[in-house]
């Protein structure tokens, strides 16, 4: 399916774009206006985009339904200040609650459940139930036009941080495994990070990865190794060398059993290569395919 989206009615427009390009974090925003009016609500056109400045930005859109702002709009108009609380799975189904479009003069705080706290150098309060809360101020607003749907670039500078102890490791640094983000989907789906899908990647850093041009022709053009497996393999910052004190078992099995035919004994090399990757061992795949 190939859609133009200039042919495309802003709705459709936004269920597609907000299915396809997930998971978005939810910047959870407190804002005040002039006559000190509280606003607490969720907004998952949110992220980083610097850390020297320390800048992130949300995006609070004109509502696709009547064209209207939304009161944190109008708020950091008035009051260029902002509470970004990070919110989590604890808080998710009270975070989606404060997303209902009450009368300015209602304080989400209360309707909502969660507790207000005074900030610190900021005149919107913080919520006490959120394990990170960011003191901005506003730098910038940017519009992006004045059709239903457009956003509005709240462009912030992060001031002061206030983290949770009970999310932090040893060295006093956030310890993912602890802390549950939630991200949202298209429609009304979320998901939740926890450590039954947490992984991590190798980056390369200073180091140059040899590139998976630079693999042997049969490790590129596997059949059973993947995408990810050659990513792997190719990460290394040298071409690796067969290691004689390398002592593999299994190896020696498939080497014994598969000696006479050279094109079985490749496929099951890449069969226990892809399994050694797939546990994130790359030094004995490379070991593996080596040996053939």
């Amino acid at each position: 399916m190939i859609l133009d989206l200039k042919d495309l009615t802003t709705a459709e427009k936004q269920n597609y774009l907000q299915h396809a390009i997930a998971p978005r974090p939810v910047c959870f925003a407190s804002t005040i206006d002039m006559n000190g009016n509280i606003n607490l609500s969720p907004f998952s056109f949110f992220n980083l985009f610097s850390t020297n400045p320390p800048v992130v930005i949300f995006s609070p859109s004109r509502r696709v339904r009547d064209n209207t702002t939304k009161h944190t709009m109008e708020n950091v108009k008035e009051v260029p200040e902002v509470v970004i609380n990070i919110a989590d799975y604890d808080m998710v189904q009270q975070v989606s609650l404060a997303s209902c479009e009450f009368p300015k003069e209602v304080n989400e705080f209360l309707k909502a459940g969660f507790t207000a706290v005074p900030a610190t150098i900021v005149k919107p309060p913080m919520v006490k139930e959120s394990k990170v809360k960011m003191e901005c101020k506003v730098l910038e607003i940017k519009k992006l036009g004045d059709e239903g749907g457009a956003g509005n670039l709240v462009i912030c500078e992060v001031l002061r941080m206030h983290i949770d102890d009970s999310i932090l490791d040893e060295h006093k640094k956030i310890n993912q495994r602890k802390l549950h983000h939630i991200a949202r989907l298209g429609g009304d789906w979320y998901c939740k990070v926890d450590e039954t899908n947490l992984f991590e990647v190798e980056k390369p850093n200073t180091k140059l990865g040899i590139g998976i041009d630079a693999l042997p022709e049969n490790i590129r053009n596997s059949k059973i190794l993947t995408g990810n497996n050659l990513g792997q393999l190719a990460n290394v910052h040298e071409y690796p060398v067969i290691e004689p004190s390398f002592d593999d078992n299994h190896l020696k099995q498939i080497i014994q059993y598969y000696s006479l035919s050279p094109e079985e004994m490749e496929k099951e090399l890449h069969r226990y290569a892809k399994k050694l990757l797939d546990s994130n061992k790359v030094y004995e795949a490379w070991q593996v395919l080596l040996a053939g």
